[in-house]
């Protein structure tokens, strides 16, 4: 017997304290004006100083989680971790974590961290929901943790960084229900984003190749998917079939050209006699090679226009956190989901069907979907998971402002001391948000020591 309803159960998302406005940075870095607000989507973005690391991130989002839904340390059977955010070659930031369950008594729990660019934190999810309905499964519950920090070198990727953490809970008769049978994947092999110098943060980044990986990506698992559907269920995919769509956000003008994309596939996979009927101008697209199609300005354009209003209704309401804290790399598409559901009444989330699209560079991809139950009463699951996320943009207004000249300072130290022992850092924890875990010192054998605020 399947263990019913198996899903997210409870959701904590945590970004740092401090941002910089993209619109400053805009003037700092010599650029026109709207490259990043408008060109790229995005309005601020969030970044550690040198009190935060992986580890810290992921040990307040957790923390928070777990005083948050009152989630004692012997209900979790399994911990995992999804980042690309590497400090140790060797020690998991998950047995970093094991730090709060074991003073419990609490060290039967499964699970380690999963690496592959901004992907690991869905792989890490798909393992738990495997944990749950698999004969490992003793009935307690799953946690998956998403985080990262991203920063790039000087130059025109560096507006396109964010930092921050997502803790999701994972069991049966859960709220949001991931969908069976239907998840459908793309994984190959490509040098669009990778980071193979350990002694620095930044990645290397080739920007064409890995748009084009991307929605190449977005195409293969979207196909795949509708294939799934048509031969489980009998009938027919399109974007009418999903309330909402989500997608990775390495920024979320992105975004809005994968939700076009979408549209394209789905116009593809008309027949010819209905295109002539409805869009007889676009008849000469419909017979393009897609694979000639990735950076072709016309299709993007006419199909951006094409699908505006689904996408204001679908899918803007999925990128809040993203455009006002940035990429957070693995937690990225999770933000969306927490976004979704602090934007949308809860009557109109209710018994909807949630499409999610995950990319990590190198690369790694999957098309999933999930089911929101149809039970809002005051007192239900989804209630309290919307009432219990609605400090979020409480938290993104009680930011502290950073000059952009103040936040390249920070980067060049971070970027001087990376991997420099013994270390202290030299930030104020002053303006910290409560319960956020901070770096004390790396002594001469680079342990890591933290507190919490």
């Amino acid at each position: 017997m399947w263990p019913k309803d198996v899903g997210i159960k409870a959701i904590e998302v945590y970004f740092p304290a401090q941002y910089v406005e993209q619109s400053e940075l805009e003037q700092f870095d010599g650029v026109s004006s709207g490259k990043y607000t408008i060109g790229l989507g995005q309005c601020r973005m969030g970044f550690c100083n040198d009190r935060e690391d992986i580890n810290s991130l992921c040990l307040t989002v957790v923390h928070r989680l777990m005083d948050r839904y009152n989630i004692k340390p012997e209900d979790i059977g399994r911990l995992e971790v999804g980042t690309e955010t590497i400090i140790d070659k060797s020690k998991s930031v998950k047995s970093v974590l094991m730090q709060l369950f074991e003073p419990y008594g609490c060290t039967d729990i499964e699970g380690a961290d999963t690496t592959n660019a901004c992907y690991g934190g869905t792989a890490a999810l798909l393992n738990a929901i495997s944990w749950v309905e698999s004969s490992a499964w003793d009935g307690r519950l799953a946690l998956v943790v998403a985080a990262d920090n991203a920063v790039y070198s000087i130059g025109s990727a560096r507006p396109t960084g964010g930092a921050g953490a997502i803790a999701m809970v994972i069991g049966p008769n859960a709220p949001l229900v991931i969908d069976r049978g239907v998840r459908s994947s793309c994984m190959k092999h490509a040098y669009d984003f990778y980071k193979p110098n350990l002694n620095s943060e930044y990645p290397i980044v080739d920007g064409h190749l890995s748009i084009q990986c991307y929605l190449s990506a977005l195409d293969n698992c979207y196909q795949t998917y509708c294939k799934k559907v048509k031969n489980k269920y009998n009938y027919n995919v399109t974007l009418d079939n999903f309330d909402s769509f989500l997608f990775h956000s390495p920024y979320c003008k992105l975004v809005q050209k994968s939700y076009a994309r979408l549209a394209f596939l789905d116009f593809l996979n008309t027949p010819k006699e209905e295109i002539s009927r409805k869009y007889p101008e676009l008849i000469k697209l419909h017979d393009v090679k897609l694979e000639d199609t990735y950076l072709n300005k016309e299709i993007e354009k006419t199909f951006i226009n094409l699908s505006k209003t689904d996408f204001l209704q679908k899918t803007q309401p999925t990128l809040m956190i993203a455009s006002e804290v940035g990429n957070m790399y693995t937690p990225s598409v999770y933000s969306g989901l927490a976004s979704l559901l602090i934007s949308k009444p809860i009557k109109e989330l209710a018994g909807s069907k949630v499409g999610i699209f995950s990319y990590g560079s190198g690369f790694c991809s999957t098309i999933y979907s999930l089911t929101i139950t149809k039970e809002c009463k005051e007192e239900s699951d989804l209630m309290k998971i919307i009432s219990s996320l609605s400090y979020i943009k409480e938290e993104i207004g009680a930011r502290q402002k950073v000059s952009p000249e103040d936040y390249t300072k920070i980067l060049e130290w971070r970027e001087q001391n990376c991997h420099v022992v013994p270390f202290s850092p030299q930030s104020s924890i002053q303006n910290m948000f409560s319960g956020t875990y901070y770096l004390v010192q790396v002594d001469e054998k680079y342990r890591r020591t933290y507190n919490r605020v």
